[in-house]
């Protein structure tokens, strides 16, 4: 992904609400099976990592990408955004 990619998929998660939260349950198979879902439909989406989450952020993010296959846009303090592309869909076509 290039540079101007990424500006512009951190541009669109501004306004973004995080759709889910990760905390001390950790990453669960349902809750793999959401988010999958969720970027599915919309390619984008935020994630809060809470507090309370055992292990540490960083460890949450890559086992994320890792197992959905998504790319990190960006981490800021507890929130990250997650980008997978879904052909089926043109909503963040990046040119």
């Amino acid at each position: 992904m290039t540079k101007p990619q990424l500006r512009h998929l951190r541009a669109k998660a501004q306004t973004l609400p995080a759709l889910f939260q990760c905390g001390k349950n950790g990453l669960t198979d349902s809750y793999f099976s959401l988010i999958d879902r969720a970027l599915t439909a919309k390619e984008l989406i935020k994630i809060t990592i809470l507090e309370s989450a055992h292990a540490q952020q960083e460890q949450l993010t890559q086992a994320l990408c890792m197992r959905l296959k998504a790319t990190l846009i960006q981490s800021v303090g507890h929130k990250i955004v997650l980008y997978r592309e879904n052909p089926s869909i043109k909503g963040f076509v990046i040119a």
